[in-house]
C-alpha cells in the first residue's frame, strides 16, 4: 500500500488528538491507517558497568543481577509501547476506520518514518511529545526533526480535535507554498472545505499574479477559493486570521535548503506552529 496515513503516537496528552485527526483524514480520503510507536534509544537498556572492583563470587552475582534488570525493563518498555498502540487502535476504530495496523519500532523516529515514508499519503504527528506540560512555550524535538527531514506532508495535530470546515493557506509565492496549493487541488481531503488563500506583506505584482495562479489552480480542480493580501507580519496575522474568523486548519510551506547539513524550517512557519491552537500541514 502506498498510500497510508502515517500516525506517531507516544504516552502524550496529544496522542488522542493525533488519532482522531488521523481518523478524519482517513475517512476523507479512504486510506488505511497504520499506527507507530517508536521505543528510542533513549529507552534502550543501558550498558554500564556498576561492578567495580568487587571480587569475582560477588561481581558475577551483581553482574546476573544487572543484566536480569535490563531485560526487565526492555520487556517493560516493549509492554508499554503496545498499551499506547492497542489504545490508539481503540480510538481510531472507535471513529470508524476499518484499516488499521500497528506497528511498534526501535531506535531513532526519524530514521524510522525514513524508511517507510514513501509508503505514506501524510504523517500525523503531534505539535509536543511526552513533555508537553513542561514545555508549553516549545515545539517536541521529534517534531522539527521530522518536518526537516519529511518528503511528505506532516499533519502537526493540534491538542485537541475539533470538525474542520475551512483552511487557510499561507502563500508566500515561494515554491513550496505553490506545491502545497497543487496538493490541495488533488487531495480528497481538502474536497467540500472552504479554502482562502492568504498573502500577509506588500501588494506586488508578483504576489497577485501567483495568488491569481493559485485561485485558477484550484478552481480547475473544483474549488472555490477566497484570496486576500493582508499587510503585516505573517507570525503576527496568520495567527490572529485564525483566531478571530475560526479557521479550522492552517497549509503551509516548510521551506529553504541550508548547505550546511539540514533543512530549515521557516521562522514565519515554526512561530505558527508554536502558536496555532489548530492543526498546520506543512508543505516541503
Amino acid at each position: 500500500m502506498t498510500d497510508k496515513i502515517i500516525a506517531l503516537v507516544d504516552g502524550s496528552i496529544y496522542s488522542e488528538s493525533v488519532c482522531q485527526h488521523a481518523a478524519w483524514i482517513a475517512q476523507r480520503t479512504q486510506a488505511p491507517v497504520e499506527l507507530i510507536h517508536v521505543l528510542g534509544r533513549r529507552e534502550a537498556p543501558q550498558k554500564t558497568d556498576l561492578s567495580g572492583a568487587i571480587r569475582l563470587g560477588a561481581r558475577t552475582r551483581l553482574m546476573e543481577e544487572l543484566a536480569e534488570l535490563d531485560a526487565q525493563r526492555a520487556k517493560l518498555i516493549s509492554h508499554r509501547g503496545r498499551a499506547i498502540l492497542e489504545d490508539a487502535r481503540a480510538i481510531v476504530d472507535q471513529d470508524g476506520v476499518t484499516e488499521i495496523t500497528t506497528r511498534l519500532r526501535h531506535g531513532d523516529i526519524v530514521e524510522a518514518i525514513g524508511e517507510i515514508e514513501d509508503k505514506a499519503r501524510v504523517i500525523v504527528i503531534g505539535k509536543r511529545g511526552e513533555a508537553a506540560d513542561f514545555a508549553k512555550g516549545h515545539l517536541g524535538s521529534n517534531l522539527e526533526r521530522i518536518v526537516r527531514a519529511a518528503h511528505r506532508p506532516v499533519f502537526v495535530a493540534a491538542r485537541a480535535f475539533k470538525p474542520i470546515e475551512s483552511v487557510l493557506v499561507a502563500y508566500d509565492g515561494g515554491a513550496s507554498a505553490m506545491k502545497a496549493v497543487d496538493h490541495i487541488s488533488r487531495s480528497p481531503l481538502f474536497a467540500g472545505l472552504t479554502i482562502t488563500i492568504v498573502t500577509v506583506g506588500s501588494e506586488t505584482p508578483e504576489i497577485k499574479t501567483g495568488l491569481a495562479d493559485a485561485k485558477a489552480l484550484l478552481k480547475a480542480a473544483g474549488i472555490d477559493a477566497e484570496t486576500r493580501i493582508v499587510p503585516g507580519q505573517p507570525e503576527t496575522e496568520l495567527g490572529k486570521l485564525v483566531d478571530e474568523e475560526g479557521f479550522g486548519m492552517v497549509v503551509m510551506g516548510a521551506y529553504g535548503h541550508s548547505r550546511i547539513r539540514s533543512l530549515v524550517i521557516g521562522s514565519s512557519t515554526t512561530e505558527m506552529v508554536r502558536s496555532c491552537k489548530v492543526p498546520v500541514v506543512l508543505m516541503r
